[in-house]
């Protein structure tokens, strides 16, 4: 447990320096107390095993019957994607009627019983950002005596470190100064921040977000009358530059489904909800109770909604919204992608090694959701060029061909999966912004398969990774949009424009 460690050395409140054995717990101890929850090694040696025995079946099957093996890969893969885009609409259909719970806590008591709530704000590279995360952390409408923010900076990020220091936020905040040990990446810093906190609650802001100002609030009352399974609490993500280009508007419709019908849906369900990587509250014991978060998962974020939910703890939404800054740059994009699907790739196969796990917290519907939501995002970003690929080549071989190597039951599955599943996904994304009155971006949805086609170059780029940088975590730049240069200095007072 975190909580056993000895205490460290305290440079003056500000800059604080890590034993080595904290710097050990931080980046090992998931993996040393509970390696069945680590992304460390990726595959488990069953894994391992399953993966050689299929890999060579297939390659004999191809071998000795290509076609009859052609046949029926595509007729799995098929069926997969049909049943997967049939979840997500069911998903979209119950997300529609998905209320959030918002409890204020001033109707529980007295706001002098607020409790003590911890802010990490990991950066990397994120000088230009500081000022306006300042702002906005100052302007939530929360006691400063309890807003117990840790700056956690790392130890050769030399421009950041100035900014704080030029910013004299070493006056107002925690800065920690995380140490330059393996794996470089978030939420090992997240886990020197855990060992820092004051806080009976824990939050986590990246370096672009501006929360709504009552947002901290808000969680203060949603635990206070929650049970004692609630372990987080997770505010809804979305964009104040969605109409900078297509591209931020097409992150943005992607958002609206994700956080305002598809994870309420899943609350609704009491399915395992996938984290986003900003503006989820936990209680601090539960979370140092779980070993914290997983240094060597590139979505540490939505490992641990996985993980609390199979150790029988609960999330819920937040009705709440974090604006961040929308991707606006192609490259940038695609790297920030390719980590994110990497990581829910890393998230599947560290969860897949004990299945049961789910079914014995979840029921089996949890486990159908990790297929067919989790792994159903990167599949279908896999799939999708596959099949239409196949698909088109096979109808341009000629009709005796296509008989052969695509039966007409087969050949029907294959059509139904491609146009009626684009279709349904079409659909979703014209829909998703009508919840917050986003009538001009319903649109754009029609353009989303050209979307799912950066996703898809993106999915590949992940497969790579995962097998030769499993660990590599790819910076994403901020402040790279103008909407966000023009928000750098004004002091945040209020949820965003839009």
């Amino acid at each position: 447990m975190f909580d056993a460690l000895p205490r460290p050395r305290d440079d003056g409140g500000a800059l604080h320096g890590f034993t080595d054995a904290e710097c050990d717990h931080a980046a090992n101890h998931l993996k040393r107390q509970t390696p069945e929850h680590s992304a460390a090694g990726v595959l488990s040696a069953p894994q391992r095993i399953i993966l050689i025995v299929g890999a060579t079946c297939i390659a004999a099957a191809v071998f000795m019957a290509p076609i009859t093996t052609f046949i029926a890969l595509n007729a799995f893969f098929a069926t997969y994607f049909i049943v997967a885009v049939i979840y997500r609409v069911f998903l979209m259909i119950l997300g529609r009627g998905a209320k959030i719970t918002e409890r204020s806590f001033q109707k529980q008591g007295n706001a002098d019983a607020l409790p003590t709530i911890t802010i990490l704000a990991p950066l990397y590279r994120d000088a230009e950002a500081l000022s306006g995360l300042a702002h906005a952390i100052d302007a939530l409408d929360y006691p400063p005596e309890k807003k117990d923010v840790k700056l956690l900076l790392e130890e050769d990020d030399d421009a950041t470190i100035a900014e704080a220091r030029r910013l004299n936020l070493y006056d107002h905040y925690d800065v920690i100064v995380v140490p330059d040990t393996g794996p470089r990446t978030k939420p090992k810093a997240c886990n020197f921040g855990l060992l820092r906190a004051r806080g009976e609650l824990i939050v986590i802001y990246d370096a672009e977000d501006q929360p709504e100002t009552d947002q901290l609030v808000k969680a203060a009352g949603a635990f206070a009358t929650g049970d004692a399974k609630l372990a987080c609490m997770q505010a809804r993500l979305n964009y104040y530059n969605a109409d900078e280009n297509w591209l931020t508007r097409l992150f943005t419709l992607e958002y609206t489904l994700w956080f305002d019908w598809l994870l309420p849906a899943l609350q609704k369900l009491k399915a395992p909800i996938p984290l986003g990587g900003t503006s989820n509250f936990f209680k601090t014991d539960i979370l140092r109770a779980v070993g914290g978060w997983d240094p060597f998962n590139v979505t540490e974020d939505a490992d641990l909604g996985l993980r609390l939910a199979r150790l029988g703890y609960r999330v819920e939404m937040l009705n709440s919204t974090t604006f961040e800054e929308a991707n606006c740059r192609l490259g940038n994009w695609i790297r920030q992608r390719s980590r994110w699907i990497k990581g829910h790739l890393q998230t599947w196969l560290v969860h897949m090694r004990q299945p049961g796990a789910f079914v014995d917290m979840n029921g089996w519907h949890g486990l159908f959701s990790i297929q067919f939501f989790l792994a159903g995002n990167v599949a279908g970003a896999l799939l999708n060029p596959v099949l239409w690929g196949a698909f088109f080549y096979l109808n341009t071989l000629g009709l005796s061909t296509l008989e052969t190597a695509m039966p007409k039951m087969l050949h029907q599955l294959t059509l139904t999966a491609l146009i009626a599943g684009n279709v349904c996904f079409i659909l979703c994304a014209v829909i998703a912004p009508l919840k917050r009155g986003w009538r001009h971006l319903c649109l754009f949805g029609l353009t989303a398969p050209a979307y799912w086609l950066l996703t898809s170059i993106a999915a590949y780029k992940a497969l790579w990774q995962i097998v030769f940088r499993p660990y590599y975590w790819e910076k994403t730049d901020h402040m790279i949009s103008a909407m966000a240069a023009r928000r750098r200095l004004p002091r945040a007072t209020s949820a965003p424009a839009q």
